[in-house]
């Protein structure tokens, strides 16, 4: 009886070894690199797309804001108005005075 059953525990052990060979050994050979790589660069694209779309949104509820603001008459909040008259930043910093139009 005790030989049979380390028989069987011989025989699970050996079957979980032979498929974890066979599936890092699949995962070297050409068709499964491309795979890997291709489900990489598929996450990717999804990631991006989803980052270009949070933007897209934040772009439409931003300009909402603004048409309301117009819409009631109050002054735009420009946050960076400061920075755009500061003669450091911008165009004036790569530009002088004397070549703007």
């Amino acid at each position: 009886m005790r030989r049979l059953f380390w028989l069987g525990i011989g025989l699970a052990v050996g079957v979980v070894v032979v498929r974890k060979a066979t599936k890092t050994a699949q995962a070297y050979t050409p068709a499964g690199v491309a795979s890997t790589l291709s489900e990489s660069a598929g996450g990717l694209i999804e990631s991006l797309r989803s980052f270009v779309e949070d933007v897209r949104i934040g772009m439409a509820e931003r300009e909402q804001e603004i048409h309301e603001a117009f819409a009631r008459g109050e002054a735009f909040d420009d946050q960076f108005a400061e920075l755009r008259e500061d003669p450091r930043i911008g165009d004036r910093y790569i530009f002088p005075e004397e070549h703007q139009r």
